[in-house]
């Protein structure tokens, strides 16, 4: 009986679990309402350079903000924030540098990690981390 009550708890959360697709791209349009409010306007989403990937390249006044989103549901909750390991700051900053390169221009620019967490009752947490805290105060 107990491996039975098991299996039906895992059967309808596979069921109910939103795609990995789906949820990360909910999370992205989740984290460019996040900054619209604040008052940044959103140049790109999913802006591809070779392999690597920009989730979302947003303006804040003259600075360039380029912004890793992380989503995560409850069940499967782990840090987004150390999701972005030394690889993936790497990748990262050659996708910016490649922006850059694009624009033609020197900017300034800052990195940012949106955490988004979906609760299966529907209710969504965003935490922002800015810059400094994950990329020190390097600039290009």
């Amino acid at each position: 009986m107990f491996w039975r009550d098991i299996w039906a708890v895992i059967v309808g959360w596979c069921r109910s679990a939103p795609s990995r697709d789906n949820l990360g791209a909910m999370g992205e349009r989740l984290a460019e309402q996040h900054y619209r409010q604040q008052g940044g306007r959103c140049l790109a989403a999913n802006w591809r350079h070779g392999r690597d990937e920009l989730d979302l390249v947003i303006l804040e006044g003259e600075v360039l903000v380029f912004v890793e989103v992380k989503t995560r549901t409850a069940e499967i909750a782990g840090e987004g924030y150390w999701a972005v390991n030394r690889r993936k700051k790497r990748a990262l900053r050659r996708a910016a540098a490649g922006w850059i390169r694009q624009i033609s221009g020197p900017c300034h620019t800052r990195f940012d990690v949106v955490e988004v967490l979906v609760c299966k009752k529907g209710t969504v947490r965003l935490l922002q981390h800015r810059g400094e805290v994950l990329f020190g105060r390097r600039r290009f």
